[in-house]
């Protein structure tokens, strides 16, 4: 339902203020990755470490976004977001001035408090704020932003790195916040659910148990090459959390989220195919960003500079997929994105440690194509499996499908990077005194620091091993990400809706699921008031 009768100036303010905010959530991952090299020279952080840093913020993100939304639904959406803009900018604030990576990774994760906030309130003021008839636009132009923005942000921090240390990377995020806070307080309008349900707090926390020990048990495994029983037992605990909190969300009857509803085509097939998009393009970004710098040895500015063929090719098919997916089919649609976004990883897999820039493009242009032509219509396909008056939810999942294969993504390809990297400059580094040995195993900045110069003669060998093993760490997580991927575009074709609704349902969220297990399929046919794909 639409709170107010907008004019277009309106609406189109509202549009600005909303891929602000969303550029300053997205763009803390993303400009922090071409920010990493120099993160790690100056505070030492190791491979580990850095994924820590990178993660902390997802894994929280992911874990709140659920309630984030119920509660902005109940309290008020501008409230919410204004909130949250607020803490993250603070949070970001403090950081700039922090040298210790256990800060920085507790700083972090009080900006994904903030992130959680925000992103889920920016789609639903989309859908609450848009007729029906312009919604798809607009939602195109929310996917570009979250898909290009991550770009914009590595570009907005490489220039910034040009002229400053590491820290500016922070105070890129507050400035962001603030102008997504001014713009909040003057064009956005308010909104809430007007039948709120009760607060499913244990809800709330399952979900970010879940999230949190799936996401540090990946991490932990691969750094301690599972030899210690810790992340183990933290594994077990947040997949236990997962089972205990789709069991808890069955039962109630006003849950954070029904697990009833990933019946529903459209709504199951969105989330799956968000999840393994962002598990496969935040895992390229992580690996990616280090590989141009310490690998190929470009400065921050260059690396980002080097990803910009991606927002040419995602923008602008970004906006054209929704229709093409309403003429054409999602089936046919998002499998094809998904295929291309594994093609594209193919291709930049065959990338050497002498820098070749065409591969790159080539494989960049998959990438931007794939993501566009799956992503647009997933989110659409979220968002229109909802009533009008759970937006706040629906914007959730979609976002914790993002966030949590982001953060997925980071974890898993960051430890296959982290594990082959340390298997391959093993032998190299053997010789060397303990100290030495140990740098050198923990992370390939060591290559950029004034221990290269310390040992002498003996670094050449051990610099090249090194900058190989990154290489060989960065193709092998690649390959691993479009296996996934290619398996996802085949699950999609099949189960996938046949066409996505053109807008929000309006039954109440049990009966949608009922109706979708009993017309799943039935392409063309009613069985409720609006159409079941």
């Amino acid at each position: 339902m639409v709170t107010a009768a907008l004019t277009p100036l309106r609406r189109r303010l509202v549009l600005a203020v909303v891929a602000v905010s969303l550029m300053t959530v997205v763009s803390a991952v993303s400009g922090l990755n071409v920010a990493l090299p120099s993160l790690a020279r100056g505070t030492g952080a190791t491979q580990t470490e850095l994924t820590w840093i990178v993660d902390a913020y997802t894994v929280v993100f992911a874990g709140l976004l659920l309630s984030a939304g119920a509660i902005g639904d109940r309290l008020g959406r501008k409230g919410i977001l204004m909130v949250g803009l607020a803490v993250f900018g603070a949070a970001a604030a403090t950081a700039a001035f922090v040298e210790e990576p256990a800060a920085l990774i507790a700083l972090r994760a009080v900006m994904g408090i903030g992130a959680a906030a925000i992103m889920p309130t920016t789609l639903s003021v989309i859908t609450t704020s848009f007729p029906v008839e312009e919604r798809p636009k607009a939602i195109g132009v929310w996917v570009g932003v979250a898909g290009s923005g991550a770009v914009l942000g590595l570009f907005g921090t490489g220039l910034l790195l040009e002229f400053f240390e590491w820290h500016s990377f922070f105070w890129l995020n507050v400035v962001l916040a603030i102008l997504g806070l001014i713009g909040a307080t003057l064009v956005i309008p308010p909104s809430r659910d007007a039948h709120p349900p009760r607060f499913d707090g244990l809800g709330a926390l399952l979900s970010l148990v879940a999230v949190g020990g799936i996401v540090f048990g990946i991490i932990e495994i691969a750094a301690t090459d599972g030899e210690e029983a810790g992340p183990i037992i933290v594994l077990a605990v947040g997949l236990a959390a997962l089972v205990a909190f789709v069991a808890w969300e069955w039962r109630r009857p006003e849950p954070l989220l029904d697990p009833r509803l990933f019946a529903v085509r459209a709504f199951g097939a969105g989330a799956l195919t968000l999840t393994v998009q962002f598990f496969a393009a935040f895992g390229f970004f992580f690996t990616a960003l280090q590989y141009l710098q310490f690998v190929v040895e470009l400065s921050p500015l260059m690396a980002a500079v080097c990803m910009l063929p991606l927002p040419v090719a995602m923008i602008p098919l970004a906006r054209f997929a929704p229709v093409l997916a309403q003429r054409v089919g999602y089936r046919k649609v998002a499998p094809v994105g998904l295929v291309l976004i594994a093609a594209g990883f193919a291709t930049l897999s065959l990338l050497e440690v002498d820098f070749d820039y065409a591969v790159f493009v080539v494989g960049l242009l998959l990438f931007g194509a794939g993501m566009a032509l799956a992503g647009t219509p997933s989110t659409t396909a979220i968002t229109t499996a909802l009533p009008h008056e759970k937006q706040g939810v629906a914007s959730a999942v979609n976002d914790v499908a993002r966030e949590f294969g982001s953060a997925l993504g980071i974890a898993v390809l960051g430890s296959v990077l982290a594990a082959v990297y340390r298997s391959g400059v093993a032998d190299a580094a053997s010789d060397l005194p303990a100290d030495a040995r140990d740098a050198v195993e923990g992370s390939v900045a060591f290559t950029q620091s004034p221990l290269v110069d310390a040992l002498g003669p003996a670094a050449e060998p051990v610099v090249a091993a090194a900058r190989q093993a990154f290489l060989d760490g960065t193709t092998t997580a690649l390959l691993v990400a479009s296996g996934v991927l290619l398996v996802t575009a085949a699950v999609t074709a099949v189960v996938g809706p046949r066409h996505v609704p053109r807008e929000a349902h309006g039954s109440s969220t049990p009966a949608r699921a009922r109706h979708a297990r009993e017309g799943a399929g039935s392409h063309g046919r009613r069985s409720s008031p609006a159409r079941r794909s």
